[in-house]
């Protein structure tokens, strides 16, 4: 690991491929799925996620914050900063004491984790691109609602008392006020969050001529 570090590499992964040998059902397949699910949610390809054998340069580390389950998602937080990640296979000790925690509850988890790590890939320096596409299409979807049952009250065909949809109207413009205003919050919780530590969206690798 520290060769590959010596490379160029800023994380070494390990990639316990011969674990799960002989519960290729039970074990094996859910774990190949999930580590599938992982890289194609995070755009980062491993296929161990779940190894905590791993090699971090300083500089890429020291500035990831981890909360909660995080931990598994490590290497998915330094690609953010466009850290150069690799995998080299490692041998895996089998559990002397204990058993497996991991379970459905397990499982539940680690999709809602997946579910930030993608938000703060993809949306972190622009929240009102999440938050306000989200608002526009429910406010998109009450106005055609409320045109709608104004299209049916002046035919004839219905009375607003006589179909859901002004209520629907109703609720969908509301929330999508709502996911418009919470964009613009988290755009100025954005800007205070960077601003008030002087951080940057990105870090330097090399400085030339500086």
């Amino acid at each position: 690991m520290l060769a590959k570090i010596e490379e160029g590499y800023d994380v070494v992964s390990g990639w316990r491929k011969k674990r799960w040998k002989g519960k290729w059902i039970t074990r094996k397949m859910p774990s190949i799925c999930a580590n599938w699910l992982i890289s194609k949610i995070t755009g980062l390809k491993l296929h161990d996620y779940g190894c905590i054998l791993k090699a971090y340069k300083k500089e890429v580390i020291k500035g990831v914050k981890l909360y909660g389950e995080m931990h598994r998602f490590i290497a998915s937080y330094a690609l953010l900063s466009g850290a150069k990640i690799t995998e080299i296979e490692v041998n895996h000790r089998a559990r002397i004491h204990g058993e497996s925690n991991y379970g459905l509850s397990r499982i539940f988890r680690v999709l809602l984790d997946l579910v930030v790590v993608k938000f703060l890939q993809k949306y972190i320096n622009r929240p009102m691109h999440f938050f306000g596409g989200i608002g526009f299409v429910l406010l998109s979807l009450g106005i055609l609602a409320g045109l709608v049952a104004v299209t049916l009250k002046l035919l004839g065909t219905q009375d607003f008392v006589e179909t859901p949809l002004p209520i629907l109207c109703t609720l969908f413009i509301i929330v999508g006020v709502q996911s418009i205003l919470m964009g613009i919050l988290a755009e100025i919780l954005m800007r205070i969050y960077y601003e008030s530590q002087d951080k940057k969206s990105y870090q330097i690798r090399e400085k030339i001529n500086f």
